[in-house]
């Protein structure tokens, strides 16, 4: 990974190319985040910069996280995230990142936290088929079997019911349709996990780099 900034989800529209194609975006506000720390492989044991991203009112922040900030020049920011680079020697601490690291036609992943849904059935969360609902059936959406006679045992992995989202997601390969560095706005075709105003961590795709 050569570059990566932290954003905020504004939420989904579309734009229009100079087709009259019609393209679902997500809109990104990325950055401005600034370098409070650059670790190297000879003093912590793998190079890495953390950037800082979010406004935040200081008596939020504990007495040793506001002495980190302090010493990096900096005024305590809400989110605190580290990326492992392998180009930090083009980072300088107190430097401000922006969405003009990136350009139009890139491709990049996108982590986030997948929208919660709370409590889920099988038939929800994992796709299954339901019984028959007539008949006499009296058994419609239950998850099923859920051992095996000489086992006597469910095994790890059996998909059941249970907690549904909420999860860490990454969307891989999106294309950045537009960058407004103006307003430090990425334009992303497609959706990328999370609710409205959630934390979005954008760096450069690994497998899609070699799409034009």
């Amino acid at each position: 990974m050569r570059k990566g900034i932290l954003g905020k989800k504004v939420g989904m529209t579309r734009i229009f190319d100079k087709n009259g194609h019609a393209i679902p975006v997500t809109v990104v506000e990325a950055g401005p985040c600034q370098v409070i720390q650059k670790k190297t492989a000879e003093h912590d044991g793998y190079d890495a910069v953390q950037l800082a991203f979010g406004a935040c009112k200081e008596r939020k922040v504990t007495r040793p996280v506001k002495g980190h900030y302090v010493r990096a020049g900096a005024k305590p920011r809400r989110y605190l995230r580290e990326f492992r680079l392998e180009n930090i020697q083009d980072y300088a601490v107190g430097q401000e990142i922006t969405a003009a690291i990136f350009s139009d036609g890139e491709y990049v992943d996108v982590v986030g936290t997948s929208k919660g849904k709370g409590f889920a059935g099988g038939i929800k969360r994992w796709g299954f088929k339901r019984g028959p609902m007539a008949h006499g059936s009296k058994y419609h959406r239950g998850p099923g079997s859920l051992q095996s006679r000489d086992a006597s045992r469910v095994f790890p992995g059996r998909k059941l019911p249970g907690r549904m989202g909420g999860a860490r997601v990454t969307a891989q390969g999106l294309k950045i349709v537009r960058v407004d560095a103006n307003r430090n706005m990425l334009l992303i075709k497609g959706a990328v996990p999370g609710n409205r105003g959630s934390l979005l961590v954008i760096k450069d795709s690994v497998k899609a780099k070699g799409k034009s």
